[in-house]
């Protein structure tokens, strides 16, 4: 994907790398730095390192990969990993479990291009609809998505273990409203 990259007007190149078996210590560690730095204001340290631990290491990713139909990719720039993003094919709906872009990339256009990507990736399957969650406290980020035409349609309070919860929106997006 070709356009404007943030530093200037010289042509980049934004791609998309579907991470393999043997790539999944590097998607976990690229996970655990951008959560360590990403969350800090939203969730507690030891949040943070609860679901980096159990939803984001090698071993968490390579049970969602097997187990739960999770498909990751790595957002490259420039032949760099800037971020990554976790989908899930669920029956009715693509879930967009993870999009997640390193601080220094984030407010460039980056997130817009990726979310173009999944829609690709859902038309190709044959989805009329990408439902996510989001942290109610996660402004930025709701708005973000709202920009790009996803709905609140739902919340949920759900207990991931050791006291620990996620409050969430379900937001979703109609692919039929893409131009």
């Amino acid at each position: 994907m070709t356009g404007k990259n943030f530093h200037g007007t010289f042509k980049v190149m934004l791609e998309f790398k579907k991470a393999e078996y043997k790539d999944i210590e590097s998607l976990a560690t690229l996970a655990s730095e951008i959560w360590h730095e990403y969350w800090v204001d939203i969730l507690t340290s030891e949040q943070i390192e609860y679901m980096v631990t159990n939803f984001q290491s090698a071993q968490a990713i390579k049970t969602q990969i097997e187990q739960e139909s999770y498909e990751y990719y790595f957002i490259e720039y420039e032949n760099k990993k800037i971020g990554y993003f976790g989908i899930s094919y669920k029956k009715d709906y693509l879930f967009l479990s993870k999009l997640y872009l390193k601080k220094d990339y984030r407010h460039h256009g980056f997130g817009t291009k990726t979310f173009q990507e999944i829609i690709k990736i859902a038309i190709k399957n044959n989805y009329n609809d990408i439902q996510l969650t989001v942290n109610k406290y996660n402004k930025n980020t709701i708005k973000a998505y709202e920009k790009w035409g996803f709905k609140i349609i739902d919340s949920v309070v759900t207990d991931i273990g050791s006291g620990f919860v996620m409050d969430d929106y379900i937001m979703s997006y109609v692919i039929s409203n893409y131009t």
